[in-house]
């Protein structure tokens, strides 16, 4: 009987993945380097966290994940009017412009433009695949105990 690694809390993961949302590939891994992370301590969406525990290196799998176990429901709130008069001319006022902006702290946020009236422009702050059911195919391709400080720092180093 071979004691083969399997994905659990502590370990560093190598994973090969494509993202679809309504049928349409939105991120994959394919062409370019698989993503690594460490299990268990958040540094992935919780719905495909939890999906990955007990795979095997080489294994592949299909996960389906639900709006709230990935970037949460949309949320109404998170739409925003803005008078047009405080944005600079050099925003194309244009339904699907994703701008950063900084809250009253300065910490960065991020939206897109909603839609463009005469006097305001509502943006939207929630995550662009809020309110989505996610479809993964994912590969694990590699598998290693997380160092020490790779855990104290919550990433891959």
């Amino acid at each position: 009987m071979t004691n083969e690694a399997t994905v659990q809390d502590g370990q560093v993961v190598t994973m090969e993945y494509t993202l679809r949302v309504d049928g349409e590939v939105i991120d994959t891994s394919e062409g370019h380097e698989p993503i690594e992370f460490i299990q268990g301590v958040g540094n992935i969406i919780p719905g495909l966290e939890s999906a990955l525990y007990g795979m095997k290196v080489g294994e592949s799998k299909d996960v389906q994940v639900s709006a709230k176990e990935g970037y949460g429901e949309e949320d109404p709130a998170a739409y925003v009017d803005v008078p047009r008069d405080q944005f600079p001319d050099t925003i194309p006022m244009e339904v699907g412009v994703a701008l950063s902006v900084q809250d009253g702290n300065g910490n960065p946020l991020h939206a897109t433009i909603q839609e463009v009236g005469e006097e305001t422009v509502q943006l939207n702050f929630n995550h662009p695949l809020a309110g989505k059911e996610l479809h993964f195919s994912v590969t694990i391709a590699g598998l290693r105990p997380a160092t020490e400080e790779e855990m104290a720092h919550k990433h891959v180093h």
